[in-house]
């Protein structure tokens, strides 16, 4: 997969930003169909989207950089 990435832009103060694609939510609180991860140490958050995409390999527990 020759996908190129991007960092996600610092979030605003309140909001939730994937780790993947910088899809921003308002609120204190991840969406319920969001998926959290954590890698090195860092909690990320991914969109349904990019869940759904990366499936697999988040089962087999890669690393997001992999994916």
């Amino acid at each position: 997969m020759d996908e190129e990435t991007h960092p996600p832009e610092q979030p605003a103060e309140g909001s939730t930003v994937c780790a993947r694609c910088g899809t921003e939510v308002e609120g204190d609180t991840v969406p319920v169909t969001w998926l959290s991860a954590v890698e090195g140490g860092r909690r990320l958050h991914f969109c349904e989207s990019c869940a759904r995409l990366h499936i697999r390999a988040i089962e087999s527990r890669l690393d997001s950089l992999w994916w």
